[in-house]
């Protein structure tokens, strides 16, 4: 499974390039001399997830931004608001969202509309990146090749859940997030690995 265009940046940031495009997912932390941004994501509204300090790092003026509404009212630009359970359009990319929330938690209330993203590269690959979640029923339909899945638990699913969530929905490789900061330890990763019965990739954060 190629995974060489996905950046993992620390915690739930990763940057994926597709060709010569730059697609950012909640940008956090980011690394001295990131490259300037063609797509932004934001999954939610919590400070370790929506950075506008990042943000102004890496936007430039034809930079496109996708966020829930909570979020888009404080970005200026070229913003699109997502809500759960649609689907958008931008050149040769198709971007999802599906609902992300937690269940039996109060962190991300489903009422929030917050949401993780699908995204189909141009060359057809999917990468669903699920945002702060719990596993959902919205989350058992998601077809992807690769999912980036938090593992770190307090906040959201910890390694066991997110091995269960992956073996209900079978993406190809799954590569755990949300830990190693705030929450979660590499241990946590490997917990993933042990329970998913497919690739589970372990990146080291890319940071300056």
């Amino acid at each position: 499974m190629n995974h060489s265009h996905i950046h993992w940046l620390g915690h739930a940031a990763f940057r994926i390039e597709d060709g010569a495009k730059q697609i950012y997912i909640d940008p956090w932390k980011l690394p001295e001399g990131s490259p300037k941004a063609d797509v932004v994501l934001i999954t939610h509204a919590h400070y370790d997830h929506f950075s506008q300090e990042d943000i102004a790092r890496i936007k430039k003026e034809s930079t496109v931004y996708f966020a829930p509404k909570d979020v888009a009212y404080q970005l200026e630009g070229n913003v699109i608001t997502v809500s759960p359970g649609q689907t958008y359009t931008l050149g040769e990319m198709k971007i999802k969202t599906v609902h992300a929330y937690n269940i039996g938690k109060q962190f991300h209330p489903k009422q929030s509309n917050w949401v993780g993203y699908i995204l189909t590269l141009s060359n057809e690959q999917k990468i669903y990146h699920s945002g702060d979640t719990d596993i959902t029923p919205e989350m058992r339909t998601v077809v992807a090749d690769i999912a980036l899945l938090p593992c770190g638990g307090t906040y959201t699913m910890n390694a066991k859940e997110a091995g269960d969530a992956a073996n209900t929905f079978k993406p190809q490789a799954v590569i755990p997030m949300h830990w190693g900061d705030i929450v979660g330890a590499k241990a946590d990763a490997e917990g993933v690995k042990k329970m998913f019965k497919g690739e589970t990739i372990i990146k080291v954060p890319e940071r300056g």
